[in-house]
Formats: C-alpha cells, structure tokens, sequence
C-alpha cells in the first residue's frame, strides 16, 4: 500500500494531538492543549494531563475526520504513540487506539513518539524528500536527544540525551527564577528581546575535555539552571535589582550554544552534512537562528519543519506509520502498554509475527 490513510494519536504529555495523512500527504493536524489547566501549578500535572486527554479526544478526533473530510470507515490504519512519555496521558491514547482499531477492524500501529517527531518532516508541505543518513536534534519539555538516523522505519540510534532536565524544562524553571508565568520558552525569549546575550557567561555543561569524553553527545542543565539561580540570589542579597533581561538573554544563549556545539559535534564526527531540528522548543527563535548559521559555516544543511509540526502532533505519529506500512512492515499486536521510558531504537512495538513465525 504506497498511500495508506491513516490516523495518529499523540498524548505523550500535555497535547491531544490527532492528525490524518494519505501516504505523505498530510490532511488534518488537529492539537488541544491543556497547557492553561497546568500554567496555574508552573509546570505539567500527570493526573490533569491524563483527564485533558480524555475530555479532549473524542472532539479532537471528529474535528479531524471533518478537516480532513474522511470518515472513520475509509482509514486504512490507526497508529499511536505508546511512549515514552507520562504514563497516564499515555494510556490514554494507547486505550483509544486500541478501541477503534477494533472496534473498526483496522490494523493498529504502536510507535515511537521521538521517532515520530522525525517522521513530522516528510509530511511537512513542498519539501524535498528527507535524506539518510541525517543527525536529529529533538529538543522538547521532556527530551532532548540527540540522534543517528540511518532510516526511519529500521534503524534510528540514540547518540546522546540530557542526563537531567531536559531544555524546555530547564527553560521553566528559570522562568519561575525570574518571576515569569508557565510555559517558561517563550516568556524567557521575551524577556530575552533587550538582554544581552554576552553580559553573564553561565556555564555549558558537559562540555569540558573531561566530560567530553565520555558524554560528547549528552546533555546536562541541572548544573545552568543552579548557576542562574545562585546568580540571581547573589544580586538580590546585595539589594540590586535584577537584569532579568541580561539573565534570559545570556541563559538562552549558554542552552543554545550547547545544544548547537553538541549536534554539529556529530555531524562532523559522523561525516553526515544534514541536521534535522524538532521538538517544541525549536520554536525559540535564537535556537534557529544560530543552528542555520552555524551549521552554514559547517557546510550542514539545517532542516526544520513548521512549528506546528514541531510540538506534539499526532500527524507525525500518523506520517511514521504510513512509512511503516509503505515499507511492508506489519501491525502492532493488542499486546502492548503505555511505555514512559520506550527507547528510540524500539521504532514500533509489539510488531505481529510472520505466519511462518507464529
């Protein structure tokens, strides 16, 4: 089947997402957002997640079938992330899925949610086909991984990933130092408009000669986010006002040259001239912009797909599953769970046995 129709179903964390593609084509991108329910607590409640979810999925799924003006009845697959991500919100979906696959006698696919932010650039609109091998860098609220795409359906290889706080959390917690609402990303970048991106140097972490040998690829922002910390208590004790301006801009930017460094790193190291970007945090406007810049001087080229395809979606769930199908890999068995931890590696779960096998 080279164009199936298939839905996806994305509840990792705080998104409802369901999109529709035929094929690579995509026909629907359908997100809800419950991040207002957690901006009152700074920060993502597994148990308020879970409920968006479900008051969030059956709405979501009509508004897609509309858009994509489809019916249920002429999907050729049902495909859904089953981790890694929060347990509950996970659930979730995997339960949804799980019903409608059956309950319409359609294939099921399980799939990998950091894969699946790859797969969102081969449905992103009036782009060249993605070439392989490429490094992906997916920076988000919960991951940031860095990683050796050889091809997308059979062999994605973790280089590298935060050992602490992810960036997008990192970005919230220093938002909350410097008295800035939930989500912390875009009011740092705000507040970052007027700063100066050189006025403190706050550490880059694991990139010393010691750590880089053996964490070249990782990531760490526990130790930037205590460095800005005790910055900030340090100007307060001595009754300064603080250049929240200074401190958003010169913090952004020790996140930005980190997570560049480290992914150009493998570039270079691997002989692979491409770098895909995903994950919502590519939003940040400073990360893109020094990535391109960068990676132009390093002969890499940058690929980035719209930021509505960056955040959680599940039309990026619905794309990796459709190339699951056109390569003629097999469904998902009924035997499988929500996954927090799945590893990367593991593209598709619970993949049905061969006839011979069985």
């Amino acid at each position: 089947m080279s164009e199936p129709l298939v839905l996806g179903i994305e509840t990792s964390c705080d998104e409802t997402g369901i999109g529709i593609v035929r094929g690579r084509t995509l026909l629907s991108n359908t997100i809800a957002s419950s991040m207002d329910e957690h901006a009152r607590y700074g920060g993502v409640i597994p148990e308020v997640a879970a409920r968006a979810h479900l008051e969030a999925l059956q709405p979501s799924i009509e508004a897609a079938l509309a858009e994509a003006q489809v019916r249920l009845e002429d999907l050729d697959a049902i495909a859904v992330t089953s981790g890694p991500g929060l347990a509950g919100a996970l659930m979730v979906g995997v339960g949804a899925a799980k019903g409608l696959a059956v309950s319409l006698g359609k294939p099921l696919y399980a799939v990998n949610h950091l894969v699946g932010h790859i797969a969102a650039d081969i449905v992103t609109p009036n782009s060249d086909p993605l070439e392989y091998p490429t490094i992906a860098l997916l920076v988000s609220g919960g991951h940031t991984s860095l990683l050796h795409v050889r091809d997308l359906t059979t062999d994605v290889e973790l280089l590298g990933e935060t050992m602490d706080d992810a960036a997008g959390e990192a970005f919230d917690k220093v938002a909350r130092l410097l008295s800035l609402p939930y989500p912390g990303g875009p009011e740092i970048d705000r507040a970052a408009v007027d700063g100066d991106p050189k006025a403190i140097r706050f550490p880059r972490g694991l990139s010393k000669a010691p750590d880089l040998e053996k964490h070249r690829y990782d990531f760490s922002f526990s130790g930037l986010k205590t460095a800005v910390a005790r910055w900030v208590e340090r100007c307060e004790a001595a009754g300064e006002e603080v250049p929240v301006a200074d401190v958003a801009a010169s913090f952004r930017e020790a996140v930005v040259d980190v997570l560049v460094t480290k992914a150009l790193a493998a570039c270079a190291d691997l002989g692979v001239p491409r770098l895909l970007l995903g994950g919502g945090v590519i939003a940040n406007k400073r990360l893109r912009d020094v990535a391109i810049e960068r990676a132009a001087a390093a002969g890499v080229t940058v690929r980035i797909p719209p930021l509505s395809l960056c955040t959680d979606n599940g039309a990026m769930i619905a794309a990796l599953a459709a190339d699951l199908i056109s390569s003629g890999r097999r469904p998902s068995t009924l035997a499988f769970g929500a996954d927090s931890t799945l590893p990367v590696t593991e593209i598709q779960v619970a993949q049905a046995p061969t006839e011979d096998s069985a």
